[in-house]
């Protein structure tokens, strides 16, 4: 699993993803430091970050979220991240997520362009991208969300287990 977070929501969100795909099994890094190559052993690559201006964040995007309080800004998101990533050779099956204010609903998903992206790499979807929402840029995680995030992990693991 590699999320990108500013304000620490997404991170809440990919750890509960994690936690419904198996715990243990699931590693959990963010894209500042995931390896631009995957592992032989990787069966599932869950990629997840938040929806800034209809996509994924871009430095400019990243600034901007410092300017309204940030504290944490990744060196690199997951467009960047992705922009590394090197193909592996083989159709790894990948889910999307990515993190969206609730009010206003605004168009757009980082999760979509990143599947995207990660299909043209030669990545296998095995589920439609996925938004959960948050409350204002700051958050925090809209209520149920992390729930409904460790069951959508839960989900991840039945279709693995089924192919």
């Amino acid at each position: 699993m590699v999320f990108e977070s500013l304000w620490g929501n997404t991170e809440q969100l990919a750890r509960e993803i994690a936690a419904g795909i198996g715990g243990e099994q699931a590693e959990v890094v963010d894209a500042a430091s995931a390896p631009s190559a995957l592992d032989s052993d990787v069966d599932l690559l869950v990629v997840g970050g938040p929806t800034h201006v209809f996509s994924m964040s871009t430095g400019s995007t990243r600034e901007s979220a410092k300017q309204q309080g940030a504290e944490h800004l990744p060196a690199r998101g997951i467009r960047e991240w992705i922009e590394t990533l090197t193909s592996p050779g083989r159709a790894v099956p990948v889910a999307t997520f990515d993190t969206r204010v609730v009010s206003p609903r605004l168009p757009g998903s980082a999760a979509k362009k990143a599947m995207k992206r990660l299909v043209a790499l030669g990545f296998r979807p095995i589920a439609k991208p996925e938004t959960f929402g948050v409350h204002g840029y700051t958050g925090p995680v809209a209520e149920g969300e992390l729930e409904r995030a460790r069951h959508w992990g839960a989900e991840l693991a039945g279709l693995m287990s089924h192919r």
